[in-house]
């Protein structure tokens, strides 16, 4: 296919259209609506054999795609901030039934108060609830992650539903050019859906979902456990396969400028590519520093970004997120990966953009700056007024 000019919302629907799942139920929400409202044109023009469901909330979407994807039917589903929220009763149990489905979610911030802009606090509120959580910096991403999504939740080794992160407005509302694979080799990569858990069938009734006492109930969390941790070579693998039919290379976490750099920001998302620029321009003032984005922020690359931070004099950790009374969910993560280092670095946590609060690049170089010159403190508030 030649190159579009799309916005993020758009393209995720591109790639459901050529993957053409089997069922999509889903609730319009800001600034995910777009999502579901171009899939459901796709559904009443008969591009796709999908069955639309209209659902009459976040929660209702959830049961319904846990069901759908628990009787055989490759399923997915859109949501944001607040539909999230609404949702999360469901999260865990679709994580404990072993549905690999597919969820986009446009990241936007929780109220309250209420806010429709983007930060990290509807997703990192999710974080424990057993799916794989994938982040995209661009709209390329946001459209490749949306094709590598079921590869990776529905093989045989990981049945685990996978959440399709991309920053609500900077993301979903953004028009970018993209170049989009040709129909048949998405359909082709995305391969039959083939489950593997017992299916829910009235012809051979099974029961799912059931009451899970203290003799079995640890043991079947601890499999979740398992399967986050097999899913790390299947997302390695996706990506290698990805890589050959697009040319487009993917790492767990992907890295810019840090081999020789004295201090590195671990960051999520579209603020990936801002801080690039944030490096770059330091660099041109011989200031050695580097950047990395987890890809896959659950599982957590816990080895792979220990290789990348040890040695280091400091690491910057960009949290678009707080935890009131604690530090940052990704500090939080990275402070731990810390102890895999041989010669660990000393970590600052920096919580910048809540409720899409601009952060300019000369506010990404005062991190550094901040650090290098001895005046950030363990947790830091960039750019609040107090």
């Amino acid at each position: 296919m030649e190159d579009l000019a799309i916005n993020g919302d758009s393209a995720v629907a591109l790639a459901w259209k050529q993957i053409d799942p089997d069922v999509c139920a889903a609730y319009p929400i800001t600034p995910q609506t777009i999502i579901v409202e171009k899939f459901s044109d796709y559904v009443a023009d008969g591009a796709v054999g999908t069955e639309f469901v209209c659902v009459e909330s976040e929660h209702s979407a959830l049961t319904v795609c846990t069901a759908s994807c628990a009787a055989g039917a490759r399923t997915f589903t859109a949501t944001s901030s607040q539909g999230l929220a609404y949702m999360w009763e469901m999260l865990p149990i679709a994580s404990a039934m072993r549905v690999p489905l597919v969820m986009a979610v446009a990241n936007r911030a929780v109220s309250g108060p209420i806010n429709i802009h983007n930060d990290h606090g509807d997703v990192m509120s999710a974080r424990d609830t057993g799916w794989i959580q994938i982040f995209a910096e661009n709209v390329q991403e946001a459209y490749d992650n949306s094709i590598m999504a079921p590869r990776i939740a529905e093989h045989p080794d990981v049945q685990l539903p996978i959440m399709t992160n991309l920053d609500g407005f900077i993301l979903t509302h953004a028009i970018e050019r993209i170049t989009p694979l040709d129909d048949e080799v998405v359909k082709e990569f995305a391969g039959e859906f083939k489950p593997f858990m017992p299916l829910l069938d009235y012809k051979n009734p099974v029961s799912q979902g059931l009451m899970d006492g203290p003799e079995f109930y640890y043991e079947h969390k601890y499999q979740l456990v398992e399967a986050m941790e097999r899913a790390f070579g299947v997302i390695e693998n996706v990506f290698d396969e990805f890589a050959a039919i697009s040319g487009r290379r993917y790492n767990v976490v992907e890295n810019y400028m840090c081999d020789d750099a004295d201090y590195v920001a671990v960051i999520l998302g579209s603020s990936f590519g801002t801080m690039k620029e944030a490096v770059d321009q330091l660099r041109s003032k011989g200031v050695k520093v580097g950047v990395c984005m987890p890809r896959i922020f659950r599982p957590w690359p816990a080895k792979q970004l220990a290789e990348i931070l040890d040695g280091k004099k400091g690491v910057v950790v960009m949290d678009k997120h707080l935890s009131v009374g604690a530090y940052g969910p990704v500090f939080s993560d990275v402070t731990s990966t810390l102890i895999e280092c041989k010669d660990a670095p000393k970590a600052y946590d920096f919580v910048y953009g809540l409720g899409g609060r601009d952060v300019k690049i000369s506010e990404y170089m005062s991190v550094f700056e901040d650090v290098i010159n001895g005046r950030a403190k363990v947790v830091n508030y960039l750019g609040v007024r107090e």
